[in-house]
């Protein structure tokens, strides 16, 4: 890894990730007390906590490089001239795991129990994280948090790796407990949020029955290369020897894959317009969405079991 690695960071997408404009969903969260009492929606953005003009000069001068406020310059462009600023010194390390702190996120969790906010904290830099490294793929690169440093590094590289996380059971519990807390996404008019839960859950089944096969995906992030994965690895591919009615189901669980995927990916479209954003589905939309999607999982962990198991 060189200082100019961090210079990957520079793209248009990833600072707007890194100065909170970019928003992927909400997580829910369950807290009668606070929501009472304080009247809030009953979900957490999922973003890095936005930054204005005024708090990156903040942060620059922080470490040691004033900034100040003038003329018309973009909040985009005092954000690269502060990352430039950063790894020329050798320090944008330091600067990321300024950024990624949980003390930054002060203003986004406050209205959370502090139970809640270590678990909803970890959830959203974890998913910033792999924004970020969807980004990066296509340079063969990726941002990981190793030895309590941020380091960019090949995606071949293999270095046992420190990061929060929350460890998941993938089994039929887990499918139905997260599809009950999609339909009540669904239920409170929240559909994003319904169908992010939904692609989750395909994702993390589909992770999950091709580990059982000791592989490693090439891209994690495409629900639709994951399917074709499964498809392979588990002799699912649709030929002439197959019974017509077996055939027609193959064909119908691609289009539930498909049509997820391009959902979500139309709704991230939109991402810069924050809470303005309108997900354009009916609720009888989004429970069929929800219910597909809970059927496929089940279907594919039914499909490795009986794989994998003894003959």
């Amino acid at each position: 890894m060189t200082i100019n690695s961090y210079k990957l960071l520079k793209q248009k997408e990833i600072i707007q990730i890194l100065d909170g404009d970019a928003t992927f969903g909400e997580l829910p969260y369950k807290d009668t007390s606070i929501n009472d009492i304080f009247d809030l929606p009953p979900y957490v953005t999922i973003s890095m906590p936005s930054l204005t003009a005024s708090d990156i000069c903040d942060i620059s001068t922080r470490f040691g490089f004033p900034m100040k406020i003038i003329g018309n310059k973009s909040r985009k462009q005092y954000f690269e001239d502060m990352l430039d600023n950063l790894i020329q010194s050798g320090r944008c390390s330091e600067l990321l795991a300024f950024l990624f702190d949980k003390s930054q996120f002060t203003r986004k969790l406050s209205c959370l129990s502090t139970e809640k906010i270590d678990e909803l904290y970890n959830k959203i830099i974890n998913m910033v994280l792999e924004k970020i490294n969807h980004i990066l793929y296509c340079s063969g690169n990726e941002l990981k948090f190793i030895d309590k440093k941020f380091i960019i590094r090949p995606t071949d590289t293999r270095i046992e790796i420190y990061a929060p996380s929350i460890e998941k059971i993938i089994d039929r519990d887990y499918i139905a407990k997260l599809s009950k807390r999609a339909l009540q996404d669904v239920e409170a008019g929240h559909f994003d949020s319904a169908l992010t839960k939904s692609r989750t859950l395909l994702e993390e089944t589909f992770l999950h029955v091709i580990e059982k096969k000791q592989k490693v995906p090439k891209n994690k992030g495409d629900i639709g290369e994951l399917y074709k994965c499964v498809r392979n690895l588990y002799n699912m591919n649709i030929d002439k020897e197959n019974d017509k009615r077996i055939k027609e189901l193959l064909s119908g669980l691609a289009k539930i894959v498909s049509a997820i995927a391009e959902m979500r990916n139309a709704n991230s479209d939109a991402h810069g317009l924050g809470m303005k954003r309108k997900f354009n589905i009916k609720d009888y939309h989004a429970r069929l969405l929800v219910n597909s999607a809970m059927t496929l999982s089940d279907f594919i962990l039914s499909v490795a079991e009986n794989n994998l198991s003894p003959k």
